[in-house]
């Protein structure tokens, strides 16, 4: 972790990995959770495998859907480790993403009370890290990670 280029976020998911691991690899599951209320996910693609496509829209008012999200899985290791880029996009192609190009690993590790959850971004440059810090990373993935844990939360109960 280099705090110049990096930003992070952990947690402890009250649910077993398995279920964490299904709201990220479910696209049903994961459109639940992925963008911060009330605005509303839809799936494109989601093959979470290493070069497998992570594909999103994201819609305001429920009718019309506009593009979100269009990366590239880099590292599945199942259960465990989940590792996307939005500087190669579906196709394997070059890409200049916006707001904030970054690589995001997310880690899942057992722990008494569930999983303990943890997210690196990491920015190819200090200006890239505190765009990311301005616009809100903190409120953005911490709420769609409170909610990423209310999917997991129900799923683990059942």
């Amino acid at each position: 972790m280099n705090p110049d280029l990096d930003l992070t976020m952990a947690r402890v998911i009250r649910a077993p990995r398995a279920a964490v691991w299904s709201a990220w690899t479910d696209p049903s599951r994961f459109e639940k959770w992925w963008v911060p209320t009330p605005a509303l996910c839809r799936v494109d693609r989601l093959d979470a495998r290493p070069g497998g496509a992570l594909v999103t829209r994201l819609s305001e008012d429920g009718v019309e859907f506009v593009p979100h999200l269009d990366a590239c899985f880099l590292v599945v290791d199942d259960l465990e480790r989940i590792v996307f880029t939005n500087v190669i996009d579906s196709a394997w192609r070059p890409a200049n993403p916006t707001p904030v190009p970054m690589t995001a690993e997310i880690t899942m590790r057992d722990h008494p009370d569930g999983t303990d959850y943890r997210i690196i971004v990491r920015h190819g440059d200090p200006a890239a890290r505190d765009l990311h810090e301005k616009i809100g990373f903190a409120d953005g993935w911490g709420s769609v990670t409170e909610q990423l844990a209310g999917v997991a939360e129900s799923r683990g109960a059942a």
